[in-house]
């Protein structure tokens, strides 16, 4: 494949990954976050979990939370990652409910600091 024809597939592939995460379902990630509990241990308002060592998910950009939860959905392994609570947690999402929580949690005021 040469170097234009590179350059077609890549933008295809950047618009695809675009459109999904524009996709995105605030309101059904808020329903999703209430149905699983999440609450329950990251803070009701996703600001303050019960335990320091739990992260803070509010105000997180979407496409991270989203592929923080498919990484804990793959569990241990290449680009995974190992929680139990959580892996037992994000079993039963589909790409599209892990999207959606990304899009919701990341809609909510946080508290993470950028700069200072």
């Amino acid at each position: 494949m040469n170097h234009a024809m590179q350059r077609i597939v890549f933008s295809l592939v950047l618009g695809a990954l675009g459109a999904s995460a524009s996709a995105a379902d605030i309101a059904r990630g808020a329903a999703l976050a209430k149905t699983h509990n999440c609450a329950s241990c990251h803070g009701a308002d996703f600001n303050k979990p019960i335990d320091p060592s739990y992260p803070k998910l509010a105000g997180q950009h979407a496409d991270y939370l989203t592929t923080a939860l498919r990484a804990y959905k793959r569990g241990a392994g290449p680009n995974g990652r190992v929680n139990p609570i959580m892996a037992a947690l994000v079993q039963p999402l589909s790409n599209r409910d892990m999207a959606d929580l990304g899009a919701y949690l990341g809609s909510l005021p946080g508290q993470l600091v950028t700069k200072k």
